[in-house]
């Protein structure tokens, strides 16, 4: 009896941890974009000062604020779980994974979204409609990209969050067949009617990119990534949990965190600086959208992180032996 206690004991213990690591880990996103927004633009000092201030005695109370920030949303990521320790992992991974696929669904509606009214724009402003249409003045401002950026591109990503509630698919499948059709357009009308623009080719990678890169946490999803399984496919599903779990928080939560660290971790990260700077290519009359492929990384990172948290507590819910296992593919493992 005192073994059986000591093993759920165990258990119970691994599960609170798992829940509260996981958890953090996603309230962890925005508070550093928050701190982000306070460091670059508001010009805070951000959290370092505070450990250097630790050496020489002082440090800027707005420092100390920032880490505040971090400690603050692990209290409550402490006080949720202790308030609903019943709560299974599987229950928590269900509704982790549920609101990544909401955001994986507003990104490709903003895509396709963007991608078609700035197709549009550049259409209208190289054939020169637009300022019969709109003006001279508003036409002059939708050939700017800072113009354009705010005005056109993210209101339609508020549409697209609005749009993705009553959404019920994904839209991933649809986006490949966007890409094919972009693609032939651009077939027919430079062999037909002779006739191709920067823009045509920039929206084919525009929506090629978005497709890879916002898929991947649907494919985790799906356990459709490349997978070498000589030993994997002959585990127990007990012994796969924990292969997964390890993977899962030492590989895959690391690596997207990574991708964030260095993608928007000072003013001139790789990712951070175009996007600030709504970076665009040199292409003339081109779709100005090269700054939000800059971020579609980001964007992947965060999607990614979400379905490796819900991941995490899965791969563990199966290591306790939990019921309610999913299997993927087949396998001789029975668990």
């Amino acid at each position: 009896m005192a073994n059986g206690s000591e093993v759920y004991a165990a258990g119970r213990g691994l599960q609170l941890s798992v829940r509260a690591v996981g958890w953090f880990m996603l309230a962890a996103v925005p508070i550093y974009f928050l701190n982000n927004y306070l460091t670059f633009v508001m010009g805070w000092p951000g959290v370092a000062p505070v450990f250097a201030g630790m050496s020489e005695g002082a440090a800027d109370m707005r420092a100390w604020g920032q880490l505040g920030l971090y400690l603050a949303g692990g209290l409550l990521v402490l006080l949720y779980v202790a308030k609903t320790a019943a709560a299974h992992l599987r229950d928590d991974a269900a509704r982790i994974s549920a609101f990544n696929a909401y955001l994986v669904r507003a990104a490709f509606w903003a895509v396709f979204l963007i991608g078609i009214i700035d197709t549009s724009i550049s259409f209208l402003r190289i054939e020169g409609i637009l300022p019969y249409l709109v003006g001279a003045g508003l036409s002059d401002e939708l050939g700017r990209v800072h113009f354009r950026g705010p005005y056109v591109h993210i209101p339609l990503m508020f549409v697209a969050l609005i749009i993705a509630i009553k959404s019920k698919t994904l839209g991933v499948h649809w986006l490949a067949l966007l890409v094919v059709l972009a693609e032939l357009l651009i077939v027919i009308t430079r062999f037909i009617f002779s006739y191709e623009q920067a823009f045509m080719g920039d929206l084919v990678r525009f929506w090629y990119a978005a497709l890879f890169l916002f898929a991947s946490a649907y494919t985790l999803v799906e356990e459709g990534h490349v997978r070498v399984d000589v030993f994997y496919a002959g585990f127990t599903n007990k012994t796969k949990g924990f292969v997964n779990a390890v993977g899962s928080l030492f590989m895959g939560i690391t690596f997207c965190w990574t991708i964030i660290f260095v993608g928007l971790g000072t003013p001139t990260s790789i990712v951070y600086s175009p996007v600030a700077n709504f970076e665009i290519s040199q292409s003339g009359f081109g779709m100005q959208v090269k700054y939000l492929m800059a971020a579609f990384l980001v964007v992947f990172a965060i999607t990614m992180l979400i379905q490796f948290v819900s991941y995490l507590m899965e791969a563990v819910a199966d290591y306790l032996d939990q019921p309610g296992h999913k299997e993927h593919e087949a396998s001789p493992s029975a668990g």
